[in-house]
């Protein structure tokens, strides 16, 4: 069984990086580790295609509803830093928290950088030969122009380089089912989705599990993609394919696991933390969940019942590994470590640094081109705002000529630090999608108000299996209150327009820009070039709005 001995010392921060450092710390001291049992699970999730290393701030607001309200992983900032035991300004508070971001993030540099990530992973295998199990948990062929231009190919090489022997996916969907369907085929590995099925016959589109022998364990791998896929992105780029949470599917698959003789059951998930919590509570046999989609980032398991939730965070900032002792088919003790992946202390492995140079050699001009530059800090993650929306929303209001703008709330996109270059690089970091057009509508006032209950509601739903993803949209033109606790279709009120300080009628009609529409056929530019034209007109100095005033949190 696992003694109070082996949760204290699995939940124990790593030691040198709870400690201040004028520079980030060594390899060594982010490799260290103190090898447990007979099983290493090294866990990569929500790469969103960033090759490089860059800037990722966390975000200063992680809401929590319901059973979830204030606890661990919605905490922020100080927090934060009380709940896990982390002092500030050290290296783990800044790869962690927002406290600080910009002073910091000069101090020990970027993060990230699949060649560091490489490095990182080969000694960890050679440290544990035969006892490591490489689990990827989706969102990784998306989020930058290389993977728009090679539509995804480019990550698939950098996968294979690294060794991936299992993946589940999210906005790989987007790319559309055949091209889904043919680089799944050819990945050398499982593309698992547990929960996707034919809409006709209701057969798996896709391998459910899969099953590994590492260190004299048999370990089944379980794959669960992003159950709200068809709601959240495009139903029409994947039409003979239903997903879901299914959970009934879920431990039918454990048990025949089981039966099969597993010693270590894990599930590949990208379901989000808080579906995966509720998972755990309910399907029993799950030794190890390894979550993606919410971006939490976490150095210590939360532990429900017998299963361990690990969540790596998001853009290569973070690897995790979980050293595991089973026995007779029960995991009796288990040790894990976050580890940060700071770019300027880790080695770059030179095969996979000459592969991510080729993969990009073909667009360098192109994304190093300087398209603006910005005096202050541009982030994206948050729950209600993000200064990399502000400006996104700010180009389709000037661009579209319209009154107001609505830009999704994605969890995705690197963050620049003041008095700094902006690049064609960095806005594809923000808005490389396969469906970018910058639409301009006119809208009901009252559709308006419906649109943003609806979002409100798959947001801040008590329930976790009702979430369905993402922030709260972003906005530009109007202001309004948000109240996380009503219930549906009353959390909106107070609803303006800026221009006049009017309230939004609901026959008015309004004229609305926004980009990332789910609908087919949609025209309009792709949002990048009105980001661009926006972006020459001079350097940017933005704040964060204050639009959107937040109750019952």
């Amino acid at each position: 069984m696992i003694t109070r001995r082996d949760l204290l010392a699995a939940a124990a921060a790593p030691g040198p990086l709870a400690h201040a450092h004028a520079a980030a710390p060594s390899q060594n001291e982010l490799l260290r580790f103190a090898p447990l049992g007979q099983v290493t699970l090294i866990h990569m999730t929500d790469l969103h295609g960033q090759l490089m290393p860059m800037f990722f701030r966390e975000a200063s607001a992680k809401i929590g509803v319901g059973e979830a309200r204030g606890r661990v992983p919605h905490i922020t900032g100080e927090a934060f830093l009380t709940e896990f035991g982390l002092s500030r300004g050290t290296a783990l508070a800044h790869a962690l928290t927002d406290l600080d971001f910009a002073d910091l993030a000069r101090r020990f540099g970027p993060m990230g950088g699949v060649d560091r990530m490489a490095t990182i992973i080969k000694a960890i295998r050679a440290e544990r030969p035969g006892r490591c199990l490489l689990l990827d948990g989706g969102d990784t062929w998306q989020g930058a122009w290389t993977n728009l231009q090679t539509k995804a190919a480019d990550m698939v090489a950098v996968q294979k380089a690294l060794g991936v022997e299992a993946m589940v996916g999210h906005w790989e969907f987007t790319y559309g089912a055949d091209r889904v369907t043919e680089l799944a085929k050819g990945l050398g590995f499982p593309f698992l989705g547990g929960n996707i099925q034919d809409r006709e016959w209701n057969e798996d589109v896709f391998p459910t599990h899969a099953m590994f022998d590492r260190g004299g364990v048999k370990i089944a791998v379980i794959g669960q993609a992003f159950p709200y896929t068809p709601i959240a992105n495009p139903r029409w780029m994947f039409p003979d394919w239903e997903f879901g949470i299914k959970e009934e599917k879920i431990a039918a698959r454990v048990k025949a696991a089981r039966d099969e003789g597993a010693g270590l059951v894990v599930l590949l998930s990208h379901n989000g933390f808080e579906v995966d919590r509720k998972l755990a509570a309910r399907v029993p046999g799950i030794d190890v969940i390894l979550t993606g989609h919410t971006h939490d980032a976490l150095p210590r398991p939360v532990q429900i019942g017998r299963t361990l939730l690990i969540a790596t965070g998001a853009s290569g900032k973070f690897i995790s590994r979980l050293d595991l002792d089973v026995q007779g088919g029960r995991v009796v003790g288990y040790r894990h470590a976050l580890i940060p992946v700071f770019s300027n202390s880790i080695t770059p492995d030179a095969d996979m640094a000459a592969l991510v140079r080729g993969l990009r050699e073909p667009y360098a001009a192109d994304l190093a081109r300087v398209v603006g530059r910005t005096e202050s800090l541009l982030w994206r993650r948050g729950n209600t705002a993000g200064t990399w929306d502000d400006v996104i929303c700010d180009a389709l209001l000037e661009q579209r000529d319209a009154e107001i703008a609505l830009s999704p709330g994605f969890r995705w996109g690197t963050t620049l630090l003041p008095d700094t270059d902006i690049t064609a690089e960095d806005v594809w970091a923000q808005t490389a999608i396969t469906y970018p057009s910058a639409y301009r509508n006119v809208m009901k006032g009252a559709a308006i108000k419906a649109l943003l209950e609806d979002i409100a509601d798959n947001l801040f739903h008590p329930d976790p299996f009702y979430q369905q993803g993402g922030d709260m949209v972003r906005s530009g033109g109007i202001s309004f209150t948000l109240d996380i606790a009503a219930a549906a279709g009353q959390r909106i009120s107070n609803l303006r327009l800026k221009r006049s300080g009017q309230a939004i009628e609901a026959s008015r009609d309004y004229v609305l820009a926004g980009w990332a529409s789910i609908n087919e056929g949609v025209e309009g530019p792709p949002i990048w070039d009105l980001v661009f034209r926006h972006l020459a007109k001079g350097p940017l100095n933005v704040t964060p709005r204050q639009d959107i005033e937040l109750r019952g949190v």
